[in-house]
């Protein structure tokens, strides 16, 4: 399953997540400029379990080096695939979560989820003199404390059958709930062998849980309030998924667009996806200058199919934000 979406938009710019994914990007672009040095850039930055537990392994780094590991390991990435992947998810769940803990909380927060993610993986595989690197244990912890946020928010999700692309809308609850399991199941079956660190995955899924409880407990820095003015998303998304729905008797189909008090003034277009069948329609609507709450769009010939061969009209109430 490949996410592509929540259909929940962020109220504020994610600043703090946007900034990671730039600096993964960046240090990313880094490993690959170092060519034959990069496998060694990665043993000394990335996380290796017997640096700490064999003492002629430890004696080849400065204790600068074994400390910074634990962080500078998820910003490590072991391809363009790889990055791809993290920077993604983390893109798709990480606004939310830094939306509702602010941007300082969220910075420690996936911090802490990163190194208990580390710490996880070390505890269970002390010998292993494999690097673990990847942002995938911290982006874990993110998706854990989405999960309390918005567990009945709805992901988009590609779900690829055979050759064709299947598109479909899945609760929060439910995509993470799968994703986790299948951590849980390659754990197991991996037997503490190299590749992929699931449990590093798993430990920064729970801790993150742990630490979103906690986050929410101290009190906000007012650092996003001091913000707000700057981060304040002036445009609400693009793309709005739209349920309409009308009486039995009424040819008329009925739903809810949502604006931005900006984009009121301004003007805007919207694509509006609508379910149709087992189909979706892609609908461009043009949201006029200087709309008021409560005023109706109409788009001609979407609504129901009538008893004479002709349609009603879909009906849009606009709602600002």
């Amino acid at each position: 399953m490949l996410p592509i979406r929540d259909i929940n938009p962020s109220r504020n710019f994610p600043v703090v997540n946007s900034t990671l994914i730039g600096i993964n990007v960046v240090i990313f672009l880094v490993q690959m400029s170092m060519g034959s040095e990069a496998n060694r850039f990665i043993y000394v930055y990335g996380l290796v379990p017997a640096r700490y537990t064999i003492s002629h392994v430890s004696s080849y780094f400065t204790p600068f080096q074994q400390i910074f590991s634990f962080l500078s390991f998820m910003f490590l990435h072991g391809g363009f695939l790889h990055l791809l992947g993290n920077m993604w998810s983390l893109y798709i769940f990480g606004d939310n979560v830094e939306d509702r803990l602010g941007p300082f909380r969220y910075l420690l927060f996936y911090l802490l989820c990163g190194l208990a993610s580390g710490i996880s993986h070390l505890a269970l595989n002390l010998n292993s003199n494999i690097p673990t690197i990847g942002a995938s244990g911290a982006i874990a912890g993110v998706m854990g404390a989405y999960l309390l946020l918005h567990p009945r928010s709805r992901i988009l999700t590609l779900i690829p059958i055979i050759i064709f692309p299947w598109f479909v809308e899945i609760p929060a609850f439910f995509f993470i709930g799968i994703w986790f399991a299948l951590q849980l199941l390659n754990a197991a079956g991996s037997q503490g062998a190299g590749g992929i660190a699931w449990w590093a995955h798993i430990g920064g899924f729970v801790f993150g849980i742990i630490f979103l409880k906690m986050a929410l407990k101290v009190p906000s820095s007012g650092v996003s309030q001091k913000i707000s003015p700057i981060t304040t998303r002036k445009k609400t998304s693009r793309l709005q998924v739209i349920r309409p729905s009308g009486p039995p008797n009424d040819p008329n189909l009925y739903g809810t667009l949502v604006i931005s008090a900006f984009e009121a003034r301004s003007g805007s277009r919207k694509l509006v996806n609508i379910p149709w069948g087992y189909q979706k329609r892609l609908i461009n609507v043009r949201v006029p200058a200087g709309i008021r709450e409560g005023k109706i769009l109409k788009l001609k010939s979407l609504g129901k199919l009538t008893p004479t061969g002709g349609r009603g009209d879909l009906l849009l109430k606009v709602t600002i934000k």
